[in-house]
């Protein structure tokens, strides 16, 4: 079987920035294993498979290393870019189908914006769990971290300043045992996402961190999805004023992203996150399997 393939960095407008995905169009029959073992054969946090829909207007499935995941932010941007870029869509409002809903999209050439689903909030994270996670000190946490999710949960947990960020180290044990203590024994669910207001990059609100456990790589570039949890987050805390935001990531890493952060709805009953960004077709090719 051959199908066309595109490795697309999104929430970028340049090579080698925001983060890569690849992109398997008309590959949604194919099963869990070869997915995954064609997200590790590129060494991606994530990869999505595309294919016809009944519901919306294009069905999208979303894989990490270990397992199918409901919904992400970064292969969303990507993978209607690559459709866009192939002429498959036209510039203007589509419907994809996805593990968390069907999920509303604008594109215009490269520039993507997806109104992720509306936030539920989960539990609340004792902050000495979550430092033990990350290599920090309770004390370097803001608040009270929490379980929140537009689509994919995350435990949003802001951090006083960047260069804390930087000092993140994650433990592989805290990490079994942060998962145990929320009631699950997979290390790529819920992870921390590390954010801070000071210390952004210039032009950003905030700059945002996530470190992640085999067989994924050991940190995301930038993470959409995490990025609309942890706005809806920062706005239901009273942290954020104006209803939208820049947020950055990966800077450290060698791959600056930014993202468009809107609110819809007030900050008391926020009905969706948009979480907008565009897109740089990297590669295109053919997989034969």
């Amino acid at each position: 079987m051959k199908f066309n393939v595109d490795w697309v960095d999104a929430f970028t407008g340049q090579a080698f920035g925001g983060n890569g995905c690849a992109v398997v169009h008309d590959g949604a029959a194919l099963s869990d294993t070869t997915c995954m073992a064609f997200v590790r054969e590129t060494s991606l946090v994530e990869c999505t498979f595309t294919g016809p829909s009944q519901v919306a207007d294009i069905r999208v499935r979303y894989f990490l290393a270990s397992r199918e995941i409901p919904f992400a932010g970064h292969p969303t941007v990507a993978t209607v870019a690559a459709m866009r870029a192939r002429g498959l869509i036209p510039d203007g409002a589509l419907t994809l189908e996805t593990g968390a809903g069907v999920v509303p999209v604008t594109v215009s050439g490269t520039s993507v914006r997806m109104r992720q689903p509306a936030p539920e909030f989960g539990a609340m994270v004792e902050p000495d769990l979550v430092a033990a996670v990350v290599g920090l000190e309770p004390g370097d946490i803001l608040g009270q971290p929490q379980i929140v999710s537009t689509g994919l949960p995350f435990c949003i947990t802001e951090v006083k300043d960047r260069q804390t960020i930087a000092n993140a180290t994650l433990s592989p044990k805290a990490l079994a045992d942060y998962a145990l203590s929320l009631g699950h024994g997979a290390s790529d669910i819920m992870e921390p996402y590390l954010i801070t207001r000071t210390g952004a990059p210039e032009g950003a609100h905030t700059f945002g961190r996530l470190l992640m456990a085999p067989p994924s790589p050991p940190e995301d570039p930038f993470t959409g999805s995490a990025t609309g949890a942890a706005g809806a987050y920062l706005w239901a805390n009273g942290q954020i004023d104006q209803p939208t935001y820049t947020a950055a990531q990966g800077d450290d890493m060698g791959r600056p992203g930014r993202a468009q952060v809107e609110r819809i709805g007030t900050p008391e009953n926020i009905s969706g996150v948009a979480v907008s960004g565009n897109a740089h077709i990297l590669m295109s090719g053919e997989l034969h399997l």
